[in-house]
């Protein structure tokens, strides 16, 4: 008993040995109760499972133990607000500029980090451009192409101090020979001229409805079209959203975003796609997926997200093919103005080239829209200039 009592008042002169202890029990305690995360909406990822020993071997057991570090990383209770904790630190005390591989500029803009144009990004550019030539070829006269640039193009003043970033603008410029006959758009002077307005998300590496309108004003200005008019039309709004750049960064003060889109009754058909041409069947809806407002990726709203091949119908004249990355989700519903059908095609989820669609459809104008950042890494957009 004596023995008992002197142990006890032996681990008492260390107070922060047996904070630490009770902690990590507790801790351990906590983990064991509260059930695995299969995925974290916050950071847009998949968390990792309980590993299972599947071999009593030297490499069975290094594959255990690493993959069980990962799963305790991953579902260690509180996951969250550790991560808030320690951007908190990162950001206040030791004053980083940078978090995740986001940069952390003025107003709260988060920037993507773009300091140079890696080996493999040129290889990818080089083969997309050569594609949108191509297709140019095929189809003249019809296609037009747009190069979005990121955020950092257009708020350099935003980044933080003498931050690098690669010169995306003159990139873009050095893509405006591409479409030989057809319309390269340049978006740059359209949102160089309303940069005090709100073209991008904060936390997020969209740009918002509004930067898509100027952006589509622009290509109605090349093609001679009447643009949509946003004042007779209703504008809804959604809150509290935060984007890519915090699920990457996380930081403490970030200021939630702000969602808008026009009450659009036009119908959307998901094509089920299962060879190259025009379905047959597909999955009648709206413009909206308005149940991704209360998830943490609102932006997936628009259009239902990425599908292989989708068809809103418009209330113009005409016909037109979209190619697009996720920017031209807010753009397409302004194009509901100017033509009666607009095809939208996602490589992502659409495993064909175009020749039998367009043959199918005999399109009026074809759009290639893409941002810079996917376009020098999208490794499918090849498919559109596939001949056949």
């Amino acid at each position: 008993m004596m023995e008992k009592k002197k142990r006890l008042s032996s681990l008492k002169q260390y107070p922060v040995l047996m904070a630490f202890s009770l902690f990590f029990i507790a801790l351990f305690v906590l983990d064991m109760a509260t059930p695995d995360r299969a995925y974290s909406e916050m950071e847009n990822t998949t968390l990792t499972q309980r590993p299972k020993l599947t071999a009593v071997s030297v490499d069975g057991l290094n594959s255990y133990f690493t993959n069980y570090t990962k799963y305790v990383k991953d579902q260690v209770f509180g996951r969250d607000q550790w991560i808030d904790l320690q951007s908190l630190a990162e950001t206040t005390l030791f004053q980083k500029t940078q978090s995740g591989g986001i940069l952390l500029g003025k107003e709260h803009r988060m920037f993507a980090r773009r300091y140079r144009v890696l080996p493999s990004e040129e290889k990818t550019w080089n083969k997309n451009l050569a594609a949108v030539s191509s297709l140019s070829e095929r189809c003249p006269g019809k296609v037009s192409f747009m190069l979005v640039p990121s955020a950092s193009t257009v708020y350099p003043e935003k980044l933080p101090l003498a931050a690098p970033q690669m010169d995306e603008e003159a990139r873009i410029n050095e893509a405006a020979n591409v479409v030989q006959g057809g319309h390269f758009i340049n978006v740059l002077p359209a949102l160089y001229d309303h940069k005090d307005e709100y073209l991008y998300y904060r936390t997020d590496h969209h740009w918002t409805t509004l930067g898509a309108y100027y952006a589509y004003e622009a290509f109605c200005k090349e093609l001679g079209l009447t643009p949509f008019d946003r004042s007779t039309h209703t504008v809804e709004t959604a809150e509290d959203f935060y984007g890519t750049h915090y699920s990457k960064a996380r930081t403490w003060n970030a200021e939630p975003d702000t969602i808008t889109w026009y009450d659009l009754q036009n119908k959307l058909t998901i094509w089920n796609v299962t060879g190259p041409g025009q379905p047959t069947d597909g999955t009648e809806t709206g413009l909206y997926d308005t149940a991704k407002l209360d998830v943490y990726d609102k932006y997936a709203m628009f259009l239902h997200g990425n599908n292989g091949l989708s068809r809103v119908e418009g209330d113009g004249t005409g016909k037109i093919l979209v190619i697009k990355d996720s920017y031209a989700n807010s753009f397409v519903p302004y194009l509901t103005a100017n033509y009666g059908a607009i095809d939208v095609v996602d490589f992502r989820n659409y495993n064909y080239g175009l020749d039998q669609l367009i043959a199918d459809n005999n399109y009026d104008a074809i759009l290639v829209l893409y941002s810079y950042s996917s376009f020098t890494s999208d490794p499918y957009l090849y498919r559109a200039g596939v001949a056949g």
